[in-house]
């Protein structure tokens, strides 16, 4: 069964940090792009950060650059989100989806292939 599984959210108080993890089975990880996609309760759905599958190629909504940092370990068959300073508005359930070795270069959900079900962060203030 090919599967996305992402792990590591919860509950942080403002300018905490969290490590998400998407770790991938049934398939390898290292053909595929991954990007990080959240949504907030009535908002849609935005791309957060991609990790192309070399991990050469790196793209951060700027909101979360500098605080954000997407790695990857393909001997894991993971992906991580390293989440630091965190903002009330950063909130929401957190998604990561794969396709095919580079990032959709307009962050489209539509251009991705495979989903994990999501894990809930939740910053207060």
């Amino acid at each position: 069964q090919l599967r996305l599984v992402e792990s590591g959210g919860g509950l942080v108080q403002f300018g905490g940090s969290l490590r998400l993890s998407c770790t991938a089975s049934g398939f390898p990880l290292r053909s595929y792009a991954i990007g990080w996609f959240r949504q907030a309760p009535g908002k849609e759905r935005e791309g957060v950060s991609c990790i192309s599958s070399s991990g050469q190629q790196t793209k951060y909504r700027d909101s979360v650059k500098g605080r954000f940092t997407i790695s990857r370990d393909d001997q894991k068959n993971t992906v991580y989100l390293q989440m630091n300073s965190l903002k009330p508005e950063d909130t929401g359930v957190y998604s990561c989806a794969a396709k095919g070795f580079i990032c959709d270069p307009n962050d489209d959900p539509k251009g991705y292939d495979r989903w994990g079900q999501g894990t809930q962060v939740t910053v207060s203030s």
